[in-house]
């Protein structure tokens, strides 16, 4: 997955990526997914569409303390 491309499960990529970076799922309830890092940040991943707007996906990042590039090589 690519931050400018989407794929059809990005979602559950950008999810996996987090959980590389130290991110645990706090809960799965709905259409949001919640992310939680001790002494980090909650970040919420929507998971009722396929594709990630790309603004929202960088704002994500920005929130776990990774660059985009740290978040590519986590994929």
């Amino acid at each position: 997955m690519c931050v400018q491309r989407a794929s059809g499960n990005q979602w559950k990529e950008a999810v996996r990526a987090f959980e590389k970076a130290g991110f645990r799922i706090l809960r799965r309830k709905g259409s949001h997914c919640l992310l939680y890092k001790e002494g980090g940040a909650l970040l919420i991943i929507p998971v009722h569409c396929a594709e990630l707007k790309i603004g929202l996906l960088k704002k994500e990042i920005k929130k776990a303390g990774l660059t985009v590039e740290q978040f590519k090589k986590l994929l």
